[in-house]
């Protein structure tokens, strides 16, 4: 491992999520995605604000999905909180499916 690379970390809930997705072309697409987060991953994405502050947003598969991730540079690590559609005002949004997970498995 190079000294500024990072081990990427699946959480559960995300990991669930990348399965649960049907398309296998788009579960391949999510995880190149991912690993190109090893290296300067706070480049990468946008932070996010409010809630999900300490949080970033990498869009993935012709900018539908968007990954969640934080990162503890700390560790050298990069945690995958989320990954899904924005689907604003829907109950499904991944923006508010990230809020109630980090709520309740990831307090800070």
């Amino acid at each position: 491992m190079k000294q500024n690379e990072f081990t990427i970390r699946w959480s559960a809930q995300a990991r669930d999520m990348l399965i649960s997705l049907r398309d296998r072309r788009v579960r391949e697409k999510i995880v190149e995605q991912v690993r190109l987060l090893e290296v300067e991953p706070e480049k990468q994405g946008k932070p996010l604000i409010g809630e999900l502050s300490g949080y970033r947003s990498l869009r993935a598969v012709g900018q539908r999905y968007k990954i969640i991730f934080r990162i503890e540079k700390e560790k050298t690590m990069v945690w995958i909180m989320a990954l899904g559609i924005r689907k604003e005002g829907s109950k499904r949004d991944i923006y508010t499916l990230a809020r109630k997970l980090i709520s309740l498995y990831f307090k800070k």
